[in-house]
């Protein structure tokens, strides 16, 4: 198998490199713009929009989620992608009903430095851990972690695509989104088809295999999601750079299309997991029970998808931390050697997170989407109803949130049980639940105490 997904990578890159453009202007790299200027068509964002919203994390969090937590769990991962629903509804107030040039100006004009400087952080720290998400799932299937196959597969495919990413940034992110996202819809289709046809499925028994007790767990993350795609969208800086390309209508369009392809990707993958949770035996994995009872060809394609939509993920992951450090943090003068020095940067980090690895693949979304909830009123009164906030409120939801995710990560890596003796609580997901509801009742109580009826020159 490792010579086949050798060639895959190595076909998939080299395709990339081939179609990804040589970009000579900054508006270009950093905006994503033809040489003379052109924005790019609606399905090319809708593609683009897809394929980095569909992560190689992404695919196996679906899965796993189906295979431990049945069909409740597949909901739940399903339901972060209504963010862009909601996305669409923010950069339509954000930038053609308030006029703003970018997330970083809304915040800049209603709190000043404290507004960028607590999202780029948050937004920063986001980028990194996708980078080692993507790259941690391309090393394991290569091998053990640590393993010779599993350290050259991870610096191979960073140098690659940090190589083809640096000669177009933004623009060859969206180019090669559109050939990325197409074979990888077609491999999904291929596996979907696959596992329909498999002579030991059956879909009543797929969709009912959970337990009252493995149900439970599914039906909070399922809350947790349903809470914190408020808030996602604006602190995804992909998700929004994509927003700021075309017209109002091409924009909203693209993510209206965007949220139902995704939808049913991720659906049709987590009928994989529910497949193989209801054929599992004691002690194995998703992957093990995958290589049972679908054999060495789906294992192929499922491999191929996860390359796929890794490499995907990671162009459009770099162009994004470009644009943030030159342009939102203003690290550096707008130059395309800025622009790649911020990509090699940030690939850099990622790499060194990989040091420290999670082996729960699901703590990058809980933690980050638990962080970002101090945006969730910043969009419900700030973006939507044009209030003006004291300083104050937005520091505090900001401080609530960064607390609740910090307590997520020490709750489910073992290092306390403070939730459970105080509360009762003892799955993981219940205790983010309680977090996420307390961040974002604080967050919104604050921004309601905080309202300045006149505005004020002073904040």
């Amino acid at each position: 198998m490792v010579p086949i997904l050798t060639a895959s990578i190595i076909f998939i890159t080299l395709f990339s490199y081939i179609v990804s453009p040589r970009v000579r202007t900054v508006t270009g790299f950093f905006g994503g713009l033809s040489e003379t200027g052109q924005t790019p068509s609606l399905w090319t964002i809708v593609l683009s929009q897809v394929t980095t919203w569909i992560f190689a994390r992404s695919l196996l969090n679906a899965g796993i989620l189906g295979y431990f937590y049945g069909l409740p769990g597949v909901l739940a991962y399903a339901s972060y992608y209504l963010s862009f629903l909601t996305g669409a509804w923010i950069i339509d107030a954000l930038r053609f009903r308030r006029c703003y040039e970018s997330v970083q100006n809304c915040l800049a004009d209603h709190f000043g430095t404290a507004g960028t400087v607590c999202y780029n952080f948050v937004v920063a720290l986001r980028l990194a851990s996708e980078v080692f998400a993507n790259l941690l799932v391309i090393g394991i299937l290569f091998g053990q972690a640590g393993s010779l196959g599993y350290i050259l597969s991870i610096l191979a495919v960073a140098g690659v695509t940090l190589g083809y990413s640096m000669l177009g940034g933004l623009r060859a992110s969206i180019r090669t989104d559109v050939f990325q996202a197409t074979a990888l819809i077609v491999v999904l289709a291929v596996l979907l088809g696959q596992t329909l046809a498999a002579q030991d499925f059956s879909l009543p028994v797929s969709l009912s295999f959970a337990t009252a007790d493995m149900e439970a767990p599914g039906w909070s993350l399922l809350a947790v999601a349903l809470l914190q795609v408020w808030s996602y969208p604006l602190h995804d800086p992909v998700m929004m750079d994509r927003g700021f390309l075309a017209d109002r209508r091409t924009t909203r369009q693209s993510f209206y299309h965007a949220c139902w392809i995704s939808l049913l990707l991720i659906l049709a993958f987590g009928l994989l997991g529910l497949h193989a949770g209801a054929h599992r035996l004691e002690g194995e994995d998703l992957m093990a029970t995958l290589s049972r009872i679908m054999g060495p060809s789906t294992m192929i394609l499922l491999n191929i998808a996860l390359i796929l939509s890794a490499v995907s993920t990671l162009d459009s992951t770099l162009s994004s931390a470009a644009k943030l450090s030159i342009l939102g943090m203003r690290l550096a003068p707008a130059t395309l050697f800025a622009g790649r020095a911020a990509m090699a940067i940030f690939m850099g980090l990622g790499l060194v997170l990989l040091l420290f690895g999670s082996d729960d693949l699901f703590d990058a979304v809980a933690i980050s989407g638990t962080a970002s909830l101090f945006l969730a009123p910043v969009v419900f009164f700030c973006i939507w109803r044009d209030w003006r906030v004291r300083r104050w409120a937005y520091l505090t939801a900001f401080a609530a949130a960064t607390l609740a995710a910090v307590f997520y990560f020490l709750e489910s890596s073992g290092y306390t049980d403070l939730i459970g003796a105080l509360t009762g609580l003892n799955h993981d997901y219940s205790k983010l639940l309680l977090l996420s509801l307390l961040a974002l009742v604080t967050g919104c109580g604050a921004f309601v105490a905080g309202r300045v009826r006149k505005v004020e020159g002073n904040l």
